[in-house]
């Protein structure tokens, strides 16, 4: 699962701020403000979730779980 500190990487790396990701997914401003205030793995229902890895996605960040760790890619 995605952590806070890389849900905060990929928002700088698209340089998008926290409304327009809530925009984005569909998700409130304190939703997206909650999940990234939390201190590791993002805590949230599998739906918010999905809105906001399929944002990500859909920015053009890939997340791949190699087992260990999420890397981020940003696709040009």
């Amino acid at each position: 699962m995605i952590t806070a500190a890389q849900m905060r990487a990929a928002r700088a790396l698209l340089n998008m701020d926290q409304r327009l990701l809530a925009e984005l997914s569909g998700l409130s401003l304190p939703t997206i403000q909650r999940m990234e205030a939390s201190e590791d793995t993002i805590r949230g229902n599998v739906d918010s979730l999905m809105k906001l890895i399929t944002a990500l996605d859909e920015a053009g960040v890939e997340l791949i779980n190699d087992g260990r760790m999420v890397k981020i890619t940003i696709g040009l």
